[in-house]
């Protein structure tokens, strides 16, 4: 599988992330690879769970029989490894910059940097992974005949092609977060000209694959009468949960890229005044009279944003003092740089406000003159689809 994340930070905050992240194993093809710590977890399952069946299969083997399953589990992530390498290898032949490949606890998954892609591209880009781990199952098929008598190495080569053709097949299954989701995804995608639209109906289609698996590996056969293998019906909750989890955060992140366009900071912004800094609370109340419901922002002399008028503290003001109260006495001053033009919008304006502190923003027109404020919470209520809220 693979994963879009943007890249960026210096290098050495590169290094200590992946630090973070597991055991940096150098670098393949120039792509940087991370054990990370969850790896280890599963290679315990694996010991764990096999180590009896090796005995079952080479009596006598005794204590190796932990060897021999740890073999599995090392040969099952060097099949991951070159599945994400197919990834990254493929990716770089279309010039999208690879930033790491992570082996994990769910097996692996490639991070691009940010990069322009196209229905074909990113279908071929997904599939590749796939095509790897087949033909590492036809170089085993090819090899096991070698290994006739030793059992060992029977046994690792078997369960090699059996990996590589199970770890094929599982990710070309027409849903996301699988590899085989781009398949449905480029197709919505050369449908209707939308890769959003495509992701959400590549998502819905993952959903529907984890209720099969679960129907048909786990409540059919109880139906039926079967006893249940404990271990397997805990295989398919952990797996079942892992695909439903990417397939819904595939969906919310569409939903979301499909909503920027309409997130604008016209769009979005309340409507407010702007007076000089130097301005009384009398000046302030008149300003209300003449607009209620407009928000008052205090401009410096270069005409730069400066500070919103707390309005409850506005009327706590005295009538007596307001003539000689500072409008700056009761505002909140506004975060260095905290303003936006009228005609920001979508990821560029994301972009900008997470860079700025604070969660108010005046927004100015072409003339720099102040037309309304901001909330970071309607930002983030228009991104989650909900109606935005004024103050």
């Amino acid at each position: 599988m693979s994963r879009l994340q943007p890249g960026g930070g210096t290098e050495e905050a590169g290094q200590g992330k992946q630090r973070n992240e597991g055991i940096p194993l150098g670098r393949v093809g120039g792509v940087p690879v991370i054990l990370a710590w969850s790896w280890f977890a599963i290679a315990a399952f694996i010991v764990l769970v096999f180590s009896p069946q090796v005995r079952a299969i080479i009596p006598g083997i005794g204590s190796l029989a932990y060897l021999v399953a740890f073999s599995y589990a090392v040969l099952l992530l060097l099949s991951v490894l070159v599945h994400e390498l197919a990834h990254a290898l493929s990716a770089r032949a279309f010039g999208w910059p690879t930033a790491r490949i992570v082996l994990n606890l769910w097996g692996g998954h490639t991070q691009f940097e940010n990069f322009q892609a196209s229905a074909g591209r990113s279908l071929v880009v997904a599939l590749a992974g796939p095509a790897a781990n087949f033909a590492l199952a036809g170089l085993g098929w090819v090899v096991r005949p070698l290994f006739a008598g030793d059992p060992v190495g029977w046994l690792l080569t078997d369960s090699f092609v059996l990996v590589n053709l199970a770890v094929a097949v599982f990710n070309v299954l027409p849903g996301l977060p699988l590899d085989g989701g781009r398949l449905v995804e480029s197709a919505v995608w050369k449908a209707t000209g939308s890769q959003e639209k495509g992701t959400v109906a590549a998502g819905w289609a993952g959903r529907i694959i984890v209720i099969l698996l679960i129907f048909g590996f786990a409540v059919l056969p109880a139906l039926m009468g079967r006893r249940p293998d404990l271990v397997f019906v805990l295989m398919m909750v952990l797996v079942g949960g892992f695909l439903w989890s990417g397939a819904s955060a595939s969906i919310a992140q569409a939903r979301l890229r499909l909503r920027l366009p309409a997130v604008t900071a016209g769009g979005l912004q309340v409507r407010a005044i702007g007076l000089p800094a130097t301005a009384s609370v009398a000046q302030v109340a008149a300003a209300r009279q003449d607009s209620p419901e407009a928000e008052i922002i205090l401009t410096a002399a270069t005409g730069q944003p400066e500070a919103v008028v707390d309005l409850q503290a506005l009327h706590s003001v005295p009538a007596a003092a307001a003539g000689t109260t500072p409008a700056a006495a009761i505002a909140r001053a506004l975060a260095p740089g905290a303003y936006v033009p009228e005609w920001a919008a979508g990821q560029e304006l994301i972009q900008y406000l997470a860079r700025v502190a604070g969660n108010e923003y005046a927004v100015i027109d072409r003339q720099s003159r102040v037309t309304g404020l901001l909330l970071q919470d309607s930002v983030v209520r228009a991104l989650t689809g909900k109606v935005p809220g004024r103050r």
